[in-house]
């Protein structure tokens, strides 16, 4: 088996609330630095910075995986991980067919939407708005990003907007997710489980959340250990099978 320190909920500057630190280069090379060798790219409803993002890992030597935040018609976040760009390419050209009726970005009002190159070179700015929900179901972001081979969690649980569980009161087992996250707030809940009864079975897993490069690095990670880095072995560490390993609250630096 292989250790890992995963983190898989990284925004870069393409998402309008994140920091233009947040280059894919910027982040791979601070995660490199601080024993960071597991991420995942998750911008809001959008993939224009994973491939620079992959070829940032490639060169530094940290396995990226593609991955995007979306926004249900539920106003619930949702975080789907993939193993190859052919799967989050089909499944952005899904997500976009479902935001299309969305407005321009004001990136004076949210933030503005960059994209750039592996060396943190300017491409564009994305003009229509990342930010809001598409037409899409909490139940068909999971069942439909899954078809396409996705890890799916919905993201900070324990928040009261922008979570399932703040919009829903519960997690019903119709939604077939893969796992739940608890935010940097409250990772004693990894310990006091006050909200299993209104999830049921699903795992935990704790992650940054990063929009700026020290939310990133000081955010929760997970450890794993596992045979490699695919959403496969993901998915069944976060089971506990096949001695597979997977343990969140782990902080860099420190373990608490």
């Amino acid at each position: 088996m292989k250790r890992f320190i995963g983190d898989f909920h990284v925004h870069t500057l393409l998402s309008p609330c994140a920091e233009v630190e947040m280059t894919p280069n910027h982040i791979v090379l601070r995660a490199v630095q601080n024993g960071i060798n597991l991420l995942a790219v998750t911008d809001h409803n959008a993939s224009g910075n994973v491939l620079a993002a992959l070829e940032a890992g490639r060169k530094y030597g940290v396995t990226v995986l593609p991955g995007m935040e979306v926004e249900c018609v539920e106003e619930a976040h949702i975080v789907t991980i993939f193993d190859t760009w052919g799967q989050l390419a089909q499944w952005q050209k899904i997500v976009t067919e479902a935001r299309k009726s969305l407005p321009p970005n004001n990136a004076n009002k949210f933030g503005g939407q960059f994209v750039v190159d592996a060396y943190d070179n300017f491409i564009c700015e994305e003009k229509k708005m990342l930010l809001g929900a598409c037409r899409l179901t909490a139940r068909e972001v999971i069942d439909k990003s899954r078809a396409l081979g996705a890890l799916v969690f919905a993201a900070h649980i324990d928040r009261p907007s922008y979570s399932l569980l703040g919009q829903l009161g519960f997690i019903g087992e119709e939604l077939t997710l893969d796992a739940v996250e608890i935010s940097n707030l409250n990772v004693s809940e990894l310990k006091e489980q006050k909200f299993r009864p209104l999830i049921g079975s699903l795992p935990y897993m704790t992650n940054s959340d990063g929009h700026n490069i020290s939310d990133f690095i000081q955010g929760p990670k997970n450890f794993l250990e596992i045979k490699e880095p695919s959403v496969e072995e993901i998915r069944l560490a976060l089971k506990g099978e096949r001695d597979r390993k997977f343990k969140p609250g782990y902080f860099v630096g420190f373990n608490r």
